[in-house]
């Protein structure tokens, strides 16, 4: 009976400290929404407000991006089966960013980080945002962002589809802050000749 309380025991704390792991591991492809558009089930649930979303993003110790998506877009689809299908880049996006999903064309309210409200559709036309997919990055910080200009408030874009070599590449220049040193060419071909 001890031996069975003990296995027990073990086992529990096995699955405890195991399970982000293992969690990570049981990926099953992307969703669908309602409306034809596809997520990942490890994107963040959000109130939509990016100030909070940056803060809680901080506060886990990772970055915090935004995806602009369309219903219908195939270069969306294909990121999300290409590039988030790949267990490499899936596991460092996962593990070092908090990505919020927007759709270009929606009408959610979402709070900006100047507190101002508008619909999804109007956010991103404020950000320029034309494309899909796009991703904003953004600062690790909110210290000062409400007073900068809105384009002026991301650190990187991506302004559509990046095959996964360069997906990748981009997502670990904002994880390594190199944008504060030099430009997201010059870190690519730094990186493809392999320094």
């Amino acid at each position: 009976m001890r031996l069975f309380g003990v296995t027990a025991v073990s086992a529990i704390l096995l699955a405890v400290l195991a399970g982000p792991a293992l969690a990570e591991d049981d990926y099953n492809g992307p969703l669908q929404f309602e409306d034809g558009m596809y997520t990942e089930s490890w994107f963040l649930q959000s109130f939509l407000d990016l100030h909070e979303d940056l803060e809680t993003a901080r506060e886990a110790g990772k970055r915090f991006v935004i995806m602009w998506e369309l219903k219908g877009c195939p270069y969306c689809k294909e990121t999300h089966f290409k590039n988030f299908a790949d267990d490499e880049i899936r596991h460092f996006v996962r593990g070092n960013f908090e990505v919020l999903q927007l759709n270009i064309q929606g009408s959610r309210m979402v709070t900006d980080f100047d507190g101002e409200e508008v619909e999804e559709r109007d956010l991103a036309a404020k950000y320029g945002v034309r494309f899909t997919p796009t991703f904003q990055f953004f600062p690790e910080s909110v210290e000062g962002l409400e007073d900068r200009a809105a384009k002026k408030r991301e650190v990187a874009r991506i302004p559509g589809y990046f095959r996964p070599p360069h997906f990748l590449a981009m997502f670990r220049y904002v994880q390594e802050r190199a944008y504060t040193s030099e430009d997201f060419r010059s870190y690519l071909k730094r990186q493809l000749k392999g320094s």
